[in-house]
C-alpha cells in the first residue's frame, strides 16, 4: 500500500534577527525528521511546546516549504512541485485547527462554509455543492436545519464537527489535525475522537495528529512520533511506544500522565530548563535533562536506529528493553 505522505530528513530552518546591531541566528525548528503515513492510518506527533510538531504540520499541509529533505504527498514531490502540481496537492491535504471558535468565519452560514472548498476547487453547480455539503453535515452528526445557521449558534464540539466536515469536503487523502480537541471538554473530546475514528474507517483517510495529550494519542493513533527540540527521539507503533518506552524522554512523558491506561508509572523528574533551539546542546539534545546521561551523550549525537520493534535515538536504549511496565489495552472512548 503506497504512502499518502512520506518524509525523508525533512528540515525547517528560520533566520532569526536578534537586534539592529547583532548578527541574525539560524533556528532549526525541525532538524531532519522521517516518517510515512499510509491510507487509513494515524500518525500522532507528540512532545512539549516548542518541539517542532506544529512546524512539521505546517510543512505537511503546504503552508511552509521544507528548507531541506524530501517530502512527497500522494507521490508528488512537494519541495519541487510546479504551481499546477501544488494546486492538486492542496486538494489532497486539508487541516483541522485547534480552536473551533476561531477557525470558522462568523459572518457566514454553515452551509456556505462547507460549500466554499467546492466553489473554489471544483466545477460543481450550486445545487450539487449544496447536496454534497448537506450530506457531509449529516455524516458528522448534525441536523439538516443547522445548515442555515451561523457558527455562534453552535457549541465548541459542534463547531469542531463542522471544521472536520469542511476538511473532508474535497475528499482529501490526508487530514492534518493540530490539537483538534485540546480546547474541548473531556466528554466532548471523546465524541469528536469517535467521529474522527469512524470517518477514518469509512473513508480510509489518513491523519497526521498533533497533540500533547497522551491519553488522546493512545486512543486515536496507530503510530507515534516523539519529538524533542526539533528531532525525533522515538517512533514506531503505538503498542510498542506505550507498553515499553525506550527513550528516557518518552518515559518521562508517559510518567507525567496520571495513571495512563490504568497503570501508575514511576514518576520521572526532569531537571533543568528546555534548551534554546538557537543554541541546542552538543551531542544528544536531551542530555542536559536526561537522568541517565553519560559522557558519550554530551559529545556524540545519537541517530535513530531500530531497537525492539521501533526507532530510538538513544545510545543506551538496549538497557531499557527489559525494564518498564506493560500497560493494559487502550481504553475505548465509545
Amino acid at each position: 500500500m503506497s504512502a499518502v505522505v512520506e518524509a525523508k530528513g525533512v528540515t525547517r530552518v528560520y533566520e532569526v534577527r536578534r537586534g539592529a546591531f547583532r548578527e541574525s541566528a539560524m533556528l532549526t525548528a525541525v532538524g531532519g525528521v522521517s516518517f510515512t503515513v499510509a491510507p487509513g492510518r494515524t500518525l500522532a506527533v507528540v512532545g512539549e511546546s516548542g518541539c517542532g510538531k506544529s512546524t512539521l504540520a505546517r510543512m505537511v499541509s503546504l503552508i511552509e516549504k521544507p528548507s531541506a529533505g524530501e517530502l512527497t504527498l500522494a507521490g508528488i514531490d512537494v519541495v519541487h512541485a510546479t504551481p499546477a502540481a501544488q494546486q492538486t496537492l492542496r486538494k489532497s491535504v486539508q487541516m483541522v485547527f485547534q480552536n473551533p471558535y476561531g477557525s470558522l468565519n462568523p459572518r457566514k452560514k454553515i452551509g456556505a462554509i462547507l460549500e466554499a472548498p467546492l466553489a473554489i476547487n471544483t466545477p460543481l453547480s450550486g445545487a450539487q455543492r449544496e447536496e454534497r455539503a448537506r450530506a457531509m453535515l449529516a455524516k458528522v452528526g448534525l441536523r439538516p436545519e443547522q445548515y442555515d445557521r451561523y457558527p455562534h449558534m453552535f457549541s465548541g464540539g459542534q463547531r469542531q464537527r463542522i471544521a472536520i466536515a469542511r476538511a473532508l469536503m474535497l475528499e482529501p487523502a490526508l487530514v492534518v489535525a493540530d490539537e483538534p480537541v485540546s480546547a474541548l471538554d473531556v466528554s466532548v473530546q471523546a465524541q469528536v475522537l469517535n467521529l474522527m475514528a469512524d470517518l477514518q474507517r469509512e473513508l480510509s483517510v489518513a491523519y497526521l495528529f498533533i497533540s500533547h495529550d497522551l491519553a488522546v494519542v493512545r486512543y486515536i493513533a496507530h503510530d507515534v512520533l516523539v519529538m524533542y527540540l526539533g528531532l525525533a527521539m522515538e517512533q514506531g507503533e503505538k503498542s510498542h511506544i506505550f507498553e515499553r518506552p525506550l527513550h528516557p524522554y518518552t518515559q518521562a512523558l508517559l510518567a507525567s500522565t496520571p495513571a495512563l491506561g490504568g497503570v501508575r508509572r514511576q514518576r520521572i523528574v526532569l531537571t533543568g530548563e528546555l534548551p534554546s533551539p538557537l543554541n541546542p546542546p552538543a551531542g544528544c539534545v536531551f542530555s542536559t535533562r536526561c537522568p541517565h546521561a553519560q559522557p558519550r551523550c554530551r559529545e556524540e549525537r545519537p541517530v535513530l536506529r531500530p531497537v525492539a520493534g521501533r526507532q530510538v535515538a538513544c545510545h543506551f536504549a538496549e538497557k531499557f528493553t527489559d525494564s518498564g511496565h506493560t500497560d493494559a489495552p487502550a481504553p475505548s472512548l465509545h
